[in-house]
C-alpha cells in the first residue's frame, strides 16, 4: 500500500513508492537539476564570453559591483560617477527586481544609465546573468565608453556565481551588516578582487572594530584588496577613487 500526503489545499494523494531519506516531497529530481544547473552555467559562461569580446573591440573596462541591500552601493556609485566626470566616461548598468529608484538617483551625474529590472521578462531573477547583462548593454552607446559599472540585485549569494564578461568583481559591505558576513557568505568574499567596507563613520556608535572586519574578509580571502570608507562623509573614497582610476587604465 502507497503512503498518503497531504498538500498545502486540503488535498490528498496516495503515492506508489517510498519517499527517500530526508526527501518529503515524493519526487526525485536530483539527476535533472544537476542537468538543468549545468545547462544554465554553460549558457550563461558563452554569453559571458561574448560580453568580453563586446568589452574588448570597445576598448572598454568592466566593474561587476555587488552587495547586500543596504549597504549603501547605490551611494557609493553616485559618488563615484561625481568623482569621474568629465575625467571618465561612465556607463552604469544598473540592475534591480523592481522599480527604477536607484536608477533615478545615478541620472544627471555624467553617465550613461542603462536600467534592467529583473521582474521584466526574468522572473524576478535576484542575481544579473550574462545574458542579462547582454541585453542592457543595447541601452548604452559603447563606443563613447571607457568604464561600464554593473550595479548588480542586491544579494549576497546568487550574483556571485554568475560570470558576466566582467574584468573584475567588487563589492560593498556595510559595517552595520554585522562582523561574521564574510564567514556565512564566504562564496561572494571569495568572488571579489575589491571590498569596500562602508560606513565606518557609524563605527562608534555600533561599537565595531573595523580591524574585526577585516580580519575576517582576510579569513576567506586573503588577497582582495579592503577599503574602509564612507560614503556619505567621503572619508576613504579617495583610496576607492584612485583603485578605480587604476582599474580603468587597464591597471
Amino acid at each position: 500500500m502507497g503512503r498518503f500526503h497531504r498538500h498545502d489545499d486540503g488535498t490528498v494523494h496516495e503515492h506508489d513508492h517510498p519517499h527517500e531519506a530526508g526527501d518529503h516531497t515524493g519526487y526525485r529530481t536530483a539527476a535533472h537539476r544537476v542537468d538543468v544547473l549545468e545547462s544554465i552555467f554553460a549558457e550563461n559562461d558563452a554569453r559571458a564570453d561574448i560580453n568580453r569580446r563586446v568589452f574588448a573591440d570597445h576598448g572598454i573596462r568592466v566593474l561587476n559591483l555587488m552587495s547586500s541591500p543596504g549597504s549603501g552601493k547605490t551611494t557609493v556609485l553616485a559618488a563615484t560617477l561625481d568623482e569621474l566626470a568629465g575625467e571618465l566616461a561612465v556607463g552604469v548598468i544598473e540592475g534591480d527586481i523592481a522599480t527604477d529608484l536607484d536608477a533615478a538617483q545615478l541620472r544627471g551625474r555624467g553617465a550613461q544609465v542603462s536600467l534592467l529590472n529583473t521582474s521584466s521578462g526574468f522572473g524576478g531573477e535576484c542575481h544579473l546573468d550574462a545574458p542579462m547583462v547582454n541585453r542592457a548593454l543595447q541601452g548604452l552607446d559603447l563606443s563613447g565608453l571607457d568604464l561600464v559599472i554593473i550595479e548588480n540585485v542586491g544579494n549576497l549569494v546568487c550574483p556571485a556565481e554568475f560570470d558576466v564578461g566582467e574584468h573584475a568583481k567588487a563589492m560593498v559591505y556595510s559595517v552595520t551588516e554585522g562582523e561574521d558576513k564574510p564567514l556565512k557568505y564566504p562564496v561572494m568574499f571569495r568572488s571579489v578582487d575589491l571590498v569596500l567596507l562602508n560606513k565606518i563613520d557609524l563605527v562608534p556608535y555600533l561599537d565595531a572594530d573595523v580591524d574585526r572586519y577585516v580580519a575576517h574578509v582576510r579569513e576567506v580571502n586573503p588577497h582582495a584588496t579592503v577599503l574602509p570608507v564612507s560614503a556619505r562623509t567621503g572619508a576613504g573614497m579617495a583610496d576607492w577613487f584612485g583603485w578605480l582610476r587604476a582599474f580603468a587604465g587597464g591597471g
